[in-house]
Formats: C-alpha cells, sequence, structure tokens
C-alpha cells in the first residue's frame, strides 16, 4: 500500500507532537511521516511517545521556520519524496496588556506565526504544483476569528493567516492542492505555559 507523505512543522511540543505521534504510530502504516522541530533535542518527548524507539514511519528533521536556510535544507531532504500533506503547525503567543508588549516580542510572533506559515509553503508549494496534489493543513486558532481579551497581538497573528489561506485556497484549487484551516479552541498542550509575557513587577502591569 502506497503511503502518504506527511510533513509537520512544531512537532517538539502540543498539537504538532500528538498528530506526528498519532501518524506515525498508524497500526495500519499508511503515513512517512517527517517531524521538524527547531531543536531536535526536543524529540525525545515525540520518541517517547512511541516507546522510546523511531519506527521507519517517522523521521525527525530540524526545521526552524524562521530561517529560510533551515527551511532549503528540509525542503532538500525531501525532495524526491512525493510530499502529500503539509502541516504548518508551529507557532508561539504572546499574553497581556498592548502597552506591556514589546516591538521586539511582537516581532518575533509574527515572525513564526504569519512569516514562518509563509516560508513554509513557498518552501514546499512549487513541488505540489508541479504534480498538481497535495493538501496543506494550517494551525489558526479562535483567536483568527475573533478578538480575545490580552491577545491582542496573537489574535492580529491569527488574522493574517486566516486572510492569507483563504486568498490562497482559491488559486490553489486549479492545482489540486486543498488548503484547509484548523481553528483550534482550548487545547490541553504547553501552549499556555510557552506564552510570552511580560514583567508582572513592571510599572505597566501594575
Amino acid at each position: 500500500m502506497e503511503r502518504t507523505t506527511v510533513l509537520i512543522t512544531g512537532c517538539s511540543s502540543g498539537i504538532g507532537l500528538g498528530l506526528a505521534a498519532r501518524l506515525a504510530a498508524d497500526a495500519s502504516r499508511r503515513f512517512k511521516v517527517y517531524a521538524t522541530m527547531r531543536d531536535l533535542a526536543k524529540g525525545e518527548r515525540l520518541l517517547e511517545r512511541l516507546g522510546g524507539c523511531c519506527p521507519d514511519m517517522l523521521e525527525l528533521l530540524q526545521l526552524d521556520v524562521t530561517d529560510p536556510c533551515s527551511l532549503a535544507a528540509a525542503a532538500q531532504r525531501v525532495q524526491g519524496q512525493q510530499l502529500d500533506v503539509l502541516v504548518c503547525n508551529a507557532g508561539v503567543g504572546l499574553m497581556g496588556p498592548l502597552e506591556t508588549c514589546s516591538e521586539q516580542a511582537m516581532k518575533t510572533l509574527f515572525d513564526v506565526n504569519v512569516f514562518g506559515a509563509v516560508r513554509t509553503i513557498q518552501a514546499f508549494l512549487p513541488a505540489m504544483k508541479s504534480r498538481r496534489a497535495g493538501r496543506i493543513i494550517v494551525s489558526s486558532s479562535i483567536g483568527g476569528l475573533q478578538g480575545l481579551p490580552f491577545n491582542a497581538v496573537y489574535c492580529a497573528s491569527k488574522f493574517a493567516v486566516e486572510g492569507l489561506c483563504e486568498s490562497l485556497a482559491v488559486v490553489l484549487r486549479p492545482f489540486n492542492i486543498h488548503l484547509t484551516l484548523v481553528e483550534c479552541g482550548p487545547v490541553h498542550t504547553s501552549f499556555l505555559a510557552n506564552l510570552q509575557r511580560p514583567d508582572p513587577e513592571g510599572s505597566e502591569m501594575r
């Protein structure tokens, strides 16, 4: 049986880790999974979910969506493979009153959540277009549908992702490439623990 090849970004924790583990452990061995993450040392969490070993359906790849060279290297690694599904899952959060959010923190968030998704799609889309087949799945959020208190910058990034994907979906259909947005609500992951937050002792917060 021919396997479906899937590349997932942001697999060191959360939804990316759970999805990679679920597909790699598929009893029918239907999937070949490229689980990517910025820091490969964090791949141990994924391997633990799979019993401490790396099955032949899974390959860990270093990929930093903010680094064009890293993306190019990952695309080169899967070149020659038929990439059926691209999952743009890497993302970060930023919580706090707007006036406490530094410009650098906001730029970092947009670099991952928006431009990271753009770079990733740009890296793998040409091969899908040439083959005239593929599926792109992008992790969005209910924060891309409505603003949430103290999440102004995060929601702004997800609103941008929604516009990007809704626009792309139309022009990709003639190439038989389907784009799906997954607008997640609260999910029990380490996302909240990893949020960037302003200094609670800062005068602005008081």
